[in-house]
């Protein structure tokens, strides 16, 4: 009896905590079981919170590829709506490239966000909301935000918050929103944000209500994890699982490219040969080209030797 009793106040006590430890997560927050279970396609390695970690050497190599090459792999394997343009860069023609920590904003609503804050309290966080994001990145990822596009009171990063990105993750934001301070911003060498459009004001309009969720950036659903390409036709959405795949056929497409502008420019072959299927002769030429080039290519050497591996030619 008295072991059942034992046993019952055990259970009701770790009962009474469990649910105190959900009633103070922030909220709509994912699990790393729920980030697990909505990307079951990574079977790579993890961060600490469950976003799918696509290692920086893919990362890497994604920032030479091109938004048409991405679209058109993501497109053969079922994932149409991907793409998001629009947008102003804060150092334009230079590349944002990294993995997706999300946040969602909502416009304000006054108990909403005191239990936000509270929250926040006992979670020990420090600042305001705008800064515990920043305090969650790590080294290569991107902030991406969906600010709901807000003007009047939403800029949610400016001088100060952009250093303190940089410092954390040594990238840049993407935000469907708008920031002030840019020529602070302009000042940090290798920040690059993508956003909606620049405002002197400061935040007051907004609260946070989720983060490390899936939310939305325009027209793109965006996954904690994701692999962000912003380039300056727009942004790239990449499912982690199919990054290694982007990259490796747009550096595929890239040789090909630079091998058939090559010789039709030396009129070894016809505009019809090079545009359409390639007979044998000509993948066997484009073998040997590769062994003749290879120190000299758009392409990483190590990747070059890994593509003669795989051919027949």
């Amino acid at each position: 009896m008295k072991r059942n009793f034992i046993l019952h106040l055990f259970f009701t006590f770790t009962c009474i905590l469990s649910i105190g430890l959900t009633c103070s997560a922030m909220p709509m927050k994912m699990s790393k079981e729920d980030l697990i279970r909505y990307t079951p396609e990574w079977r790579g390695e993890r961060t600490a919170d469950g976003r799918p970690k696509v290692p920086d050497g893919i990362i890497e190599r994604m920032k030479s590829v091109n938004i048409e090459e991405a679209w058109s792999v993501l497109r053969n394997e079922g994932y149409d709506y991907q793409f998001e343009r629009g947008w102003k860069h804060i150092h334009p023609g230079e590349v944002l490239c990294g993995r997706a920590l999300t946040v969602i904003y909502m416009p304000l609503r006054k108990v909403a966000n005191e239990v936000t804050n509270q929250i926040g309290e006992k979670e020990g966080r420090v600042g305001g909301q705008v800064s515990w994001p920043i305090d969650m990145l790590k080294d290569g990822d991107v902030y991406v935000a969906d600010c709901y596009n807000r003007e009047i009171g939403g800029p949610i990063i400016g001088g100060n918050l952009g250093n303190s990105i940089f410092a954390k993750s040594g990238n840049g934001v993407l935000f469907n929103g708008e920031v002030r301070d840019l020529e602070q911003l302009e000042a940090i060498e290798g920040f690059n944000g993508f956003v909606r459009g620049w405002n002197p004001g400061y935040y007051w309009a907004s609260m946070i209500m989720g983060v490390n969720v899936p939310t939305n950036i325009g027209n793109v659903t965006v996954f904690p994890g994701d692999v962000i390409l912003g380039k300056r036709e727009g942004v790239m959405v990449i499912p982690p699982h199919l990054a290694e795949k982007v990259v490796k056929t747009s550096e595929v497409v890239r040789l090909r490219d630079a091998f058939g502008f090559e010789r039709l420019k030396a009129g070894v072959y016809s505009p019809g040969q090079i545009d359409g299927r390639w007979s044998d002769a000509i993948e066997k030429d484009f073998s040997q080209w590769l062994r003749d080039n290879i120190g000299e290519l758009p392409v990483p050497e190590e990747q070059v030797r890994e593509l003669l591996r795989e051919r027949t030619w």
